[in-house]
């Protein structure tokens, strides 16, 4: 099996591919190849966590309507989810459980889905202007 070191050159190289060919969709369709990966593969902690630890680059950058701003940076991310995912591991949730995630685009919905990932378990995003019908089928489906 490559060493993390290759592994995360090689998905850094197929991801810097397809930015390089980001005006030309037909070309990036027909020269794009997934990386191979052997063993398993998380990309919460094997990728993301990887590039978030003590980077102080902004990850997340939300403004609202009224044009207030909030800025969290990537280890700040990686710390977050890190503490949703104990607490989500506390209350049960594991690896192939799916977890539906009702929450606007706020802070709290991109530290949970890290942190949902991070257990292996299956984000469910969905919206709160979902009916109970429309709502009672996504909970059945998942």
């Amino acid at each position: 099996m490559a060493s993390n070191t290759d592994l995360f050159d090689t998905l850094r190289s197929a991801r810097d591919h397809l930015v390089d060919l980001m005006a030309d969709y037909d070309k990036a369709v027909e020269t794009f190849q997934w990386p191979r990966i052997n063993g398993t593969f998380n990309w919460a902690t094997d990728w993301f966590d990887a590039v978030a630890r003590d980077n102080d680059g902004v990850a997340l950058w939300i403004v609202e309507q009224d044009g207030t701003e909030l800025k969290v940076t990537f280890d700040q991310m990686a710390r977050r989810s890190d503490q949703v995912a104990s607490w989500l591991r506390g209350l049960g949730v594991g690896k192939g459980d799916r977890v539906i995630l009702m929450l606007g685009n706020q802070v709290e919905l991109w530290e949970s889905m890290l942190a949902v990932a991070k257990l292996g378990a299956v984000i469910m995003p969905t919206t709160g202007a979902l009916g109970s019908e429309d709502l009672a089928d996504r909970i059945g489906r998942g």
